[in-house]
């Protein structure tokens, strides 16, 4: 070819994919009109729960077993994803990267209800499935429509399933915790993919460090001229000491 097409292009430039997520208020107001008494809405705020307490992705949330889950140490093993297609039609597969295989420790709380959930579950219906109230895994719609209606009840910004993983990682980020554990618990192969994906949800960091930073030095004036050596040219005239002393910026009519 003569000529190059993608100069006819330019240089595209890259953008960041606007984050979304909840965060710990806006996500109380949402479960809050969830009523668990029900079986199908006791599922759904399990689900919403879990998702956002562990930040897994939809696809190992929906491969989670009850095996996976040990109650005494608090241990949840993450070693698969699902890829779910219907009722009849879904299949285990590798998670997304080797670092995705992880371990990560639940809450009190959040072990909590899961154990109420597990015996609910048990009197319905026969299923290894964690996340399931028809024996069958979790799939997106049934999640992704309740997000669509809690939400507005309560008076939130929607958000896609994938939008309880960044609230996680925005509550970890507002509670103070290292990027590093930050990553080790969302499972992403290096510390560049966290701190590149959730840098935006550190829009404070910069006015905490010039707090940190205030005051942090101590020092004592010079009282006398110790540096013997040659004024620059360009501000002698201005030394305290001299008769003719100007302010800086300002010139004599």
């Amino acid at each position: 070819m003569k000529d190059n097409p993608s100069r006819t292009v330019g240089h595209v430039k890259s953008t960041k994919t606007k984050i979304e997520f909840w965060t710990k208020e806006e996500f109380e107001k949402v479960i809050s009109f969830i009523y668990i008494d029900d079986f199908f809405q006791h599922f759904l705020f399990v689900s919403l729960w879990l998702l956002f307490m562990s930040g897994m992705r939809r696809g190992e949330a929906a491969a989670l077993l009850w095996s996976n889950i040990d109650f005494e140490t608090g241990l949840l093993s993450i070693d698969k994803s699902l890829v779910y297609k219907s009722v009849d039609d879904y299949r285990f597969t590798y998670p997304k990267t080797k670092a995705s295989v992880r371990k990560i420790y639940l809450d009190p709380t959040t072990l909590d209800i899961l154990t109420k959930w597990k015996e609910r579950q048990s009197e319905l219906l026969s299923t290894d499935f964690v996340l399931s109230y028809n024996a069958v895994p979790l799939n997106k719609h049934a999640v992704g429509n309740a997000i669509t209606r809690y939400a507005k009840m309560a008076v939130v910004p929607r958000i896609r399933i994938h939008g309880l993983r960044h609230s996680h990682a925005s509550l970890l980020i507002s509670m103070g915790e290292n990027p590093l554990i930050i990553k080790d618990r969302l499972g992403h192969e290096d510390i560049q993919t966290t701190l590149g994906t959730y840098s935006p949800l550190y829009p404070n960091s910069n006015y905490e460090v010039a707090k940190k930073l205030d005051g942090i030095l101590e020092f004592a004036p010079a009282k006398e001229n110790l540096d013997t050596t040659q004024t620059n040219q360009h501000t002698i005239g201005y030394n305290k000491n001299c008769a003719n002393t100007v302010p800086l910026g300002t010139q004599s009519a």
